[in-house]
């Protein structure tokens, strides 16, 4: 089986491959045109975000059979073209929902104690014990919205912290375990004091956390979002901060990133997305709660079990 490689991943997938008799190809330094010349005989294609899956490119692989995305999110793909064509879709939210969910509590931590500024206070000379108190986890509620690998990873770091912790999932039923009770919407805007999303983006999510999505929560919140940036609208983010229903906010992703995040601050930026990086109640990451040493691994490794246990 002939397998294309877009975009660079850890190299024990492509080893595994070879080792079952696929040949692989290395496609992560080719133009569009030069890329759609080496799909027209691939049957696999591995991608990150390089290109969004589409007819547009998908066209040139009449012979493909499957697509494996290093990640979780499947919104750069087609799913329902795919369907059609009878394209077999994989994902690894098992390779990196532990690097999500200790870096939301990291993000939170350090958000509750003000460590992104005394940090920085301390190394400029600044010694101020009393305007860096910090607030406790312990004896709030976290309310999780999306509990599937991630959002239970999350929920499972947070069973040490003596926190109450509700999750919300409109596709699943029976879902309480040892770190998370299922409750309703309704409960969670009635007694969340944290909360967090674990959902993919598509058209139900775009936005969703709005000024009325805000309004309806009885308590001041933190926000959290580590799943996908136009999930939270920034600019209800701010006036909510501005206005005090929202105390603070952890962001590893935005509403603003581009397909090629290296890129990010070649664009015109909005004068909201620049009020929220001048916030001393928001702590920011780049895209990078999934993307540890461990999981840059553990995403090909478990995109190998799923290839090989169909394809093998």
């Amino acid at each position: 089986m002939r397998v294309v490689f877009i975009d660079t991943v850890h190299e024990v997938l492509q080893q595994r491959l070879e080792a079952a008799n696929f040949t692989c190809i290395d496609a992560t330094q080719l133009d569009f045109d030069a890329l759609t010349n080496q799909l027209s005989a691939a049957e696999g294609i591995v991608v990150r975000s390089k290109y969004r899956m589409d007819a547009t490119l998908l066209d040139h692989a009449p012979n493909l059979r499957f697509i494996a995305r290093s990640g979780a999110g499947m919104e750069n793909i087609d799913e329902e073209y795919c369907q059609q064509r009878n394209i077999r879709l994989y994902n690894a939210p098992e390779g990196n929902r532990n690097a999500v969910g200790e870096h939301a509590l990291g993000m939170l931590l350090s958000l509750l104690n003000r460590l992104h500024l005394a940090d920085a206070e301390v190394r400029s000379g600044k010694w101020d014990r009393e305007g860096n108190r910090g607030y406790e986890l312990d004896g709030k509620t976290v309310g999780i919205i999306g509990y599937g690998n991630n959002g239970g990873a999350f929920a499972k770091k947070l069973s040490g912290f003596d926190v109450k912790v509700l999750a919300y999932d409109k596709y699943k039923c029976n879902y309480s375990d040892d770190y998370a009770e299922a409750a309703s919407m309704e409960e969670i805007f009635e007694q969340a004091d944290v909360l967090s999303f674990h959902i993919p983006q598509n058209e139900e999510t775009i936005f969703l956390a709005n000024e009325a999505y805000f309004a309806k929560f009885q308590k001041p919140i933190y926000v959290i979002n580590l799943a996908r940036g136009r999930i939270v609208d920034t600019k209800a983010l701010m006036s909510g901060l501005e206005k005090g229903t929202i105390l603070g906010a952890c962001l590893d992703v935005l509403e603003y990133e581009k397909a090629s995040f290296e890129s990010f601050f070649e664009q015109n930026l909005d004068p909201i997305f620049k009020d929220l990086l001048t916030s001393d109640k928001v702590i920011l990451s780049p895209h990078v709660g999934g993307w540890t040493y461990e999981s840059y691994f553990k995403l090909s490794d478990v995109l190998a079990d799923k290839i090989l246990a169909d394809f093998g």
